[in-house]
């Protein structure tokens, strides 16, 4: 492995724009920081949807981001820049990009402190998904004790930790996922309806029930989220994994006070990441270390191996998080 003093890194290159799974590890020059960051020995790197979807071509960083994938991580500040921060301090890290690599520049309103309870792999696997949920449930949604909560693909990464921050905060959650046994991973992690949309239509099950949806299916759920959301109902989509396009009704919409947020994290301005950050760590670490909400990781992957990695998230055999052990590699 390189050092910091050969100004060049390991990282995860994708050396064929054509082949999603052209995944090599190669040197790279170490990130040079700007004014307000830091540079981060990465030690883990959760592995996200938008990594695949940037492997396949589809998901670009935003302008002047790392061109390196990873979307989150977690290490220890190697250079605190022009910051003031401490060398060794162990962090993790929100990212736009670079998180597949032995070192980061992170500006320094999106590093999080590491949870006292969590390794640093573990919080490589918590960053981006408390961040993402706790955005859109907390800050879009308004989460409030006593609110009734679907949340498709519970049993994934965002999944995962959605039930359990909706569970933590008093909320009756329900869940839709492919298999009985996602469904029981569901149902162990709090979920108190659980609804396989396979065999049963989520819209039919729960009409008018949700107060809150998180969606990261898109387009082709779009009417029938709509058929499910309670009076004021708010749902908020994160994800098109059905597709950019649906159609809902409006005169339903009208009549109910229906209101649908469309987010993204990724390609917001670092002042809003860092409001987010600062919101996420003083609302949702408390329950992380109180052991309300835990990582869930399915499993880890050597850097090296980032390819079996986006496969094996890619394969939809997972529960929870991937995630990539940096310092293995």
């Amino acid at each position: 492995m390189s050092t910091q003093n050969t100004k060049t890194m390991q990282a995860i290159v994708q050396t064929d724009t054509s082949d999603p799974q052209a995944l090599e590890l190669t040197t790279v020059p170490l990130p040079e920081l700007k004014e307000g960051e830091v540079l981060v020995k990465v030690h883990a790197a959760g592995v996200n949807r938008g990594d695949l979807m940037q492997a396949k071509g589809m998901y670009p960083p935003p302008k002047g981001e790392s061109e390196i994938m990873g979307l989150e991580c977690a290490g220890t500040i190697a250079d605190p820049g022009t910051t003031g921060r401490q060398p060794g301090e162990e962090v993790g890290c929100l990212l736009a990009g670079g998180g597949y690599a032995e070192y980061v520049a992170v500006p320094e309103g999106q590093l999080t402190p590491k949870p006292t309870n969590l390794t640093l792999t573990e919080t490589a696997g918590v960053v981006e998904a408390a961040a993402t949920v706790w955005s859109n449930l907390g800050m879009v949604a308004g989460l409030q004790s006593g609110d009734k909560v679907l949340i498709h693909g519970g049993a994934g990464g965002i999944g995962s930790f959605a039930i359990q921050l909706c569970k933590a905060m008093g909320c009756e959650v329900a869940v839709t996922a492919g298999s009985a046994e996602k469904l029981e991973y569901c149902r162990q992690l709090g979920a108190d309806r659980l609804i396989n949309y396979k065999e049963q239509r989520f819209e039919e099950e729960l009409a008018g029930w949700a107060d809150i949806i998180l969606d990261v299916i898109g387009g082709s759920y779009l009417e029938a989220n709509i058929k499910s959301l309670a009076v004021d109902g708010r749902l908020v989509v994160i994800g098109l994994q059905g597709g950019p396009k649906g159609t809902l009704s409006l005169g339903r919409m009208l009549t109910r006070r229906q209101s649908v947020h469309a987010t993204t994290l990724r390609a917001r301005p670092r002042p809003m990441k860092a409001a987010i950050v600062a919101s996420t760590v003083e609302h949702v670490w408390p329950l992380i270390e109180a052991g309300h909400i835990t990582p869930n990781i399915s499993r880890t992957f050597p850097l090296i191996d980032a390819r079996c990695a986006h496969s094996y998230l890619n394969s939809g055999e997972h529960t929870g998080k991937v995630v990539l052990e940096v310092e293995t590699a």
